[in-house]
């Protein structure tokens, strides 16, 4: 008879609590004048032009614009860093090609190539997309040639003894195995991708969210800068609980507990 005792952790509730404790301190701080409300404003009033924003649809097409960038440049990195990743995996020769450019490449902060590439891209969505696309390529690169590596050869013998070759190794068996790592790159990949293009947005200020942060403290409107930090907060917070829901279906066996006998 097997007994399952699942006890929920106290630990999201007291980041919760955490969280709330900050807010209160901060509103009790600006009521007794302990800071200066015009460079932090109370919670409160921030909450309120949070509200606004969203009751007038004002968040609709920066956010629109962000996701948009976000998403393309995103996929583009996840399917190449993928397909990449499991050639040179695959390959000795081209892992021993590829590794010595990869190695001087990944170190280098991705935001550092902002500049040339407005030179030669401009300040439009390309320009965003491909710096969103380097920042986000590497992480699932890597991660897969690890796991694709790391992949038992006695599963890729068993593959072979029934019968698999080529892309049906790849995709029945390699693939499977090496999910769990590339999903982790991927997940690392989505939030730098959010930060690059965020801070892409702020440094060409042609639209988007990272734009509207950077223009509220240009212009000295506290709430409103305040306001969309905390939306974007939000909207990382979702990006990646949206990932982690995807990861458990897509590789839940990997996350269920082992059972007790």
């Amino acid at each position: 008879m097997n007994i399952s005792l699942r006890i929920n952790p106290p630990g999201r509730w007291i980041g919760v609590l955490l969280i709330a404790v900050a807010l209160a301190v901060l509103e009790i701080a600006g009521v007794v004048g302990a800071v200066n409300t015009a460079l932090i404003p109370p919670p409160s009033q921030v909450a309120l032009r949070i509200g606004a924003i969203i009751a007038g649809g004002e968040f609709a097409a920066p956010l629109g614009t962000t996701l948009y960038l976000l998403f393309v440049a995103y996929a583009l990195a996840s399917l190449s860093g993928v397909i990449v990743g499991v050639l040179t995996g695959r390959s000795r020769l081209l892992y021993k090609v590829l590794e010595p450019l990869l190695e001087m490449l990944r170190p280098l902060p991705k935001v550092a190539l902002l500049p040339p590439l407005m030179l030669f891209l401009g300040i439009g969505d390309t320009m965003k997309i491909v710096i969103v696309w380097l920042a986000a390529f590497f992480p699932v690169l890597i991660n897969t040639v690890q796991g694709v590596r790391g992949v038992d050869p006695v599963l890729i013998d068993t593959g072979r003894t029934f019968g698999y070759r080529g892309w049906r190794l790849i995709r029945c068996i390699v693939l499977p195995a090496a999910a769990p790592l590339i999903l982790t790159g991927m997940r690392v990949a989505l939030g730098l991708a959010l930060i690059v293009v965020v801070i892409a947005e702020m440094l060409a200020g042609t639209g988007g969210l990272g734009f509207l942060v950077i223009d509220m403290q240009r212009t000295f409107r506290v709430r409103d800068m305040y306001a969309w930090v905390v939306i974007l907060a939000v909207l990382g917070y979702g990006l990646n609980a949206l990932f982690v829901a995807i990861e458990r279906r897509v590789i839940g066996w990997s996350h269920a507990p082992a059972e007790a006998h």
